[in-house]
């Protein structure tokens, strides 16, 4: 099928349209863009220079992808957002380029949703199927896993990385690391176990969601120091994969792990 560009939209010369493109009205994409097959821009989009995007997205109005990051330090440099396929981006969110002081580039991976007015700074990095609800924020340099999901109006600090499965309440701040397969939430972000839900809607059988669990309570509960813990979870699990995902995650964690909640279970 042909492309489709509304009369009032600006597409520079240089930028590359797949096949059966829809661009709506008064988008604007500028030079050296790559946009794939069967994407579809909505009214008002902004695609800026140096932002290459696969197949099949969905942009919805107001959105603005490969902005300038909002650094202090960049000079214009020719750095990139990179997208995959099969995303929707919803109304008026943003994604800002790298920056050369970082990565150089920003990268969404596949099938994510990343609903109204999301932000992702520079050199952020989202892995596949990840999910944004309304306002959630990314600041720099943040690493998401895959099928993670990030509440509303939650904000993520630079550097911080969000492992595989875990879930994130809304309304939620969080400035270490949050580990996969955990569910956390609050101003100051803490642990709340496993997101059993989550990773029962994903697959996961009962010996590996039972396994995870234990895992938790030994790492955060048991009063151990944190190297003591993780080496009783390797003796006790040593052939459960996603246990030894978790502590990999937690030795290789620079920012910190976010702390247990000390509630009464």
């Amino acid at each position: 099928m042909a492309t489709e560009i509304h009369p009032s939209a600006i597409v520079d010369p240089g930028a590359k349209l797949g096949e059966n493109v829809k661009i709506g009205p008064f988008c604007v994409i500028e030079d050296n863009t790559v946009i794939g097959d069967n994407c579809s821009l909505d009214a008002n989009v902004q695609i800026k220079s140096f932002t290459r995007m696969g197949s099949n997205n969905v942009v919805h109005t107001g959105v603005v992808l490969g902005g300038p990051p909002q650094h202090l330090a960049f000079k214009n440099e020719e750095t990139t957002v990179e997208i995959g396929n099969n995303n929707i981006f919803r109304e008026y969110m943003t994604v800002h380029r790298g920056t050369v002081q970082g990565r150089g580039r920003t990268v969404i991976g596949d099938n994510c949703m990343l609903m109204a007015y999301v932000h992702i700074a520079h050199d952020c990095v989202l892995g596949n199927n990840v999910i944004m609800a309304n306002a959630a924020s990314l600041a720099g340099h943040v690493d998401v896993g895959n099928y993670v999901n990030i509440g509303g109006m939650s904000g993520i600090h630079q550097f911080v990385r969000i492992g595989d499965y875990a879930f994130l309440g809304a309304m939620s701040g969080f400035a270490q690391d949050l580990p996969p397969y955990m569910l956390a939430t609050g101003v100051r972000g803490v642990l709340h176990g496993p997101n059993s839900v989550g990773l029962r809607r994903h697959g996961f059988n009962s010996k590996t969601c039972m396994s995870i669990k234990k895992a938790y309570r030994i790492i955060f509960r048991s009063g151990l120091t944190r190297e003591e813990s993780i080496e009783m979870a390797e003796k006790e699990f040593p052939d459960v994969p996603e246990v030894a995902h978790l502590i990999e995650f937690i030795r290789s964690s620079e920012r910190g792990i976010c702390p247990a909640d000390r509630s009464p279970e």
